[in-house]
């Protein structure tokens, strides 16, 4: 395909540097000059200077031609703007990065009157992974298949875990749970394992279950489900009011510290339940007199990385409750080195803006057979756990699974059928109408259901 983005900042680059991986043609626009230069030195992609907004700088990008243009420049109604033109100019699809809380009751209209295939909010969708987290402290991220009735739920497995040491079969023959693990991450070795692997402490772990049943599962193996009771938010800005919005109509009791003084203010009237502090987070003395060590849940929130870095390892350091950890992260680089740090959950907006927009370009490059529904990325982006509907017949449907010739490291994990779940056997057979969710190595990249047979 090919993709135009308007807009270069850090959900811009993230996004070119991934469609160039999955072998797109990725023209980015920026006004900027020195965005320009550094994406274009950096990565493989035509990078332009000139303002998105302009017809004839659109069209010098050759939007007429354009399969996609997305726009993730900092203005909302800029965006508005390119995608307008964009679809005024050529058929081209179209994507907005919508950030302003004042424009969510908006969405449907945009959509509808601007001809926009897609709006996404990095923040609000950042919000919303976290506040399933809250609700689940055991696990490092939760995702959501089938509209909610498939959970895919990643927890490290803790030093005295009773499954440390015992085969995967162990979890269907001894706990009698009807949970598939999917991907094991073991330092940096991640598997796609089989019924015989072995678990060991300390191994990150993903599962796939029906929803509900995580709660049996972990109370087995002795892990506490309970949703945190109270958290505390370092920082004010647009994720802490969608989290705080969540987490109140949920019943968790919300502290936010934040050193603007006229941002505590705004906060104060759009959050009325929550209790509002001005003062600086990175205060060590001010996160013990506000009660860091008892609360139930901490989110570093500010807009610097270290300072979110600093303020998780402190808040690990201090709490006596054990506190579940949420760290936001913006940058793109040093993964490596953040994944091997103690603090608890890395959310990265910009990169669950860019799997949402990933997710989007698989489907509409499928064939008739399926639509992908969902894409998440795992174990550092070198696993995917994708959700496809089969809407008509494709080279998969009516055969027994063992009869087919799969590809290596591809786990088919749950069919949702006629409101039933189930985690399919070599007899089973996929239909249309079902809800496939399968767990793949990265390199595999899957458009389409069909993807998984081997050529």
């Amino acid at each position: 395909m090919k993709v135009i983005i308007v807009g270069c900042g850090k959900v811009g680059t993230t996004l070119a540097v991934q469609l160039c991986r999955d072998g797109h043609d990725v023209i980015v626009l920026d006004k900027n000059p020195i965005r320009v230069q550094s994406v274009s030195a950096a990565y493989d992609v035509l990078a332009l200077e000139g303002d998105g907004s302009s017809y004839s700088t659109l069209k010098d990008a050759g939007v007429e031609s354009a399969d996609l243009l997305i726009a993730v420049t900092d203005s909302d109604e800029k965006n508005l703007l390119c995608c307008l033109i964009g679809r005024k100019a050529g058929n081209v699809r179209t994507i907005a990065r919508i950030r302003n809380p004042v424009y969510n009751s908006e969405i449907l209209f945009f959509q509808q009157n601007f001809g926009l295939s897609m709006v996404i909010n990095p923040e609000l969708t950042a919000a919303q992974e976290m506040g399933r987290i809250f609700r689940f402290p055991s696990a490092i991220s939760i995702d959501t298949f089938a509209k909610g009735r498939v959970e895919l739920l990643t927890f490290v497995l803790g030093k005295d875990s009773i499954l440390a040491g015992k085969p995967l079969t162990y979890i269907h023959s001894k706990l009698k749970c009807d949970v598939l693990v999917a991907v094991v991450r073991r330092g940096s070795s991640v598997v796609i394992p089989h019924g015989d692997y072995v678990l060991e402490a300390e191994d990150t772990v993903s599962i796939i279950v029906g929803k509900g049943q995580a709660n049996e599962f972990f109370r087995k193996i002795g892990v506490s489900s309970s949703p945190v009771g109270n958290v505390m938010i370092a920082g004010g800005g647009r994720v802490t009011v969608y989290l705080a919005r969540r987490l109140i109509s949920e019943g968790i009791s919300v502290k936010i510290i934040e050193r603007s003084h006229e941002r505590c203010e705004e906060l104060s009237d759009i959050l009325p339940k929550a209790e509002i502090i001005h003062g600086d987070a990175a205060d060590e003395d001010l996160l013990l007199e506000e009660g860091i060590e008892e609360v139930g849940g901490f989110a570093s929130m500010t807009d610097i990385d270290e300072q979110n870095i600093m303020l998780s390892l402190f808040a690990r350091q201090n709490s006596r409750v054990n506190a579940k950890l949420v760290t936001k992260i913006t940058r793109i680089g040093f993964d490596g080195v953040i994944q091997t740090l103690d603090l608890g959950s890395i959310i990265n907006p910009k990169e669950t803006t860019a799997d949402y927009i990933l997710q989007f370009v698989r489907s509409t490059q499928a064939s008739e057979g399926s639509n992908m529904e969902n894409l998440y990325r795992l174990a550092g982006d070198e696993v995917e756990a994708m959700e496809f509907h089969i809407t008509e017949k494709s080279k998969v449907t009516g055969q027994p699974l063992q009869s087919l010739k799969i590809r290596k490291n591809t786990l088919i994990g749950k069919i949702y059928r006629d409101g039933k779940l189930f985690t399919p056997s070599g007899q089973d057979v996929i239909k249309v109408g079902d809800s496939v969710v399968l767990v793949t190595l990265r390199k595999n990249r899957f458009n389409d259901l069909d993807d998984i047979l081997d050529s």
